[in-house]
């Protein structure tokens, strides 16, 4: 079965180490072949920048990464597409992956709407306004003031709406999350669970994951250990209990799947990296029909990009 997965940091390690071969090493779970063996249809990828980096630095670090992904990963592999519009993924032909440009927090462009424009023109089509620290955007979960979006930031995302770009809340603060379901044409979890099933603050409450549905948004099932149980350690048979939290408060058709691979140390038995989605996609199988695995994989993604 197709998947697309909403989120990887394979970028990350791309850049910590240039030697790394995208075509098969073993330290990036999201691997060329291990995206071909898994079934993966589309691919998303974060750029992520150390929030401990020096500020001025930040943006020329967001654009080396975007170097690797044009060199790397499209320019190295002629199966690898990258996403220009979102209906490149109706001309995908068998044996395509469809690549697509993220950036996981604003740090990278600061306070300059320029810059934001250059990253836009570059191809990224979905923003999380932030990692768990404040930046001038909004605050993250991990700052304890806990504010909403700033005026800046309401800017930002009323430009994603315009060039239609997704709005990610995943590491957003709790605060800057209602005030994106205020705004945001396309609202995006890319990577978040649920706080009912495992009491994480990188994981969303019932309030919150109604609000998505209500607001036609798309949560991406992570499977990060830590944000599946609290005993850290996890299985398949932990995803599918999230899965069916999501389906019982209406969000059966907007849910999809975030892995989070190559920025995660810990893995969910079974599914260590992308080769292993077929696992995952036999399992759900078990316990719901074709056609609602194949919205979970790819159709609900598919159905919510803009056209």
């Amino acid at each position: 079965m197709k998947i697309i997965d909403t989120h990887c940091d394979a970028l990350l390690k791309l850049w910590e180490d240039k030697n790394r071969s995208y075509t098969d090493s073993p330290e990036i779970e999201t691997n060329f072949q291990r995206l071909q063996q898994g079934g993966v249809k589309g691919q998303l990828y974060a750029i992520f920048i150390d929030p401990d980096s020096p500020f001025d630095q930040k943006y020329q670090l967001a654009l080396e990464q975007i170097d690797l992904f044009h060199s790397e990963v499209v320019g190295k592999h002629q199966q690898i597409k990258k996403i220009v519009n979102w209906a490149d993924f109706d001309l995908l032909e068998e044996g395509e992956i469809g690549a697509v440009l993220t950036l996981e927090g604003a740090d990278a462009f600061g306070n300059d709407l320029n810059k934001l424009m250059h990253f836009y023109d570059l191809g990224v089509k979905s923003l999380g306004l932030t990692w768990n620290n404040a930046n001038l955007v909004a605050d993250g979960v991990g700052e304890s003031r806990g504010a909403g979006l700033t005026d800046f930031g309401k800017e930002v995302v009323r430009l994603n709406n315009e060039r239609k770009v997704l709005t990610d809340v995943s590491h957003l603060s709790v605060k800057g999350f209602w005030d994106v379901m205020e705004l945001a044409d396309y609202p995006i979890a890319t990577h978040s669970n649920s706080i009912t099933l495992c009491n994480h603050r990188r994981n969303l409450s019932d309030e919150q994951a109604k609000a998505m549905f209500e607001n036609h948004g798309l949560v991406g099932i992570v499977f990060n250990p830590p944000f599946l149980t609290e005993t850290g350690t996890a299985s398949i048979t932990d995803i599918i209990r999230h899965i069916e939290h999501f389906c019982s408060l209406g969000g059966e058709t907007q849910i999809c799947l975030g892995s989070d691979f190559d920025g995660i140390s810990q893995f969910v038995e079974g599914l260590e990296d992308a080769s292993k989605y077929q696992q995952l996609t036999n399992e759900l199988l078990k316990h719901y029909s074709e056609d609602q695995v194949a919205g979970f994989a790819h159709q609900n993604f598919l159905r919510f990009i803009p056209r």
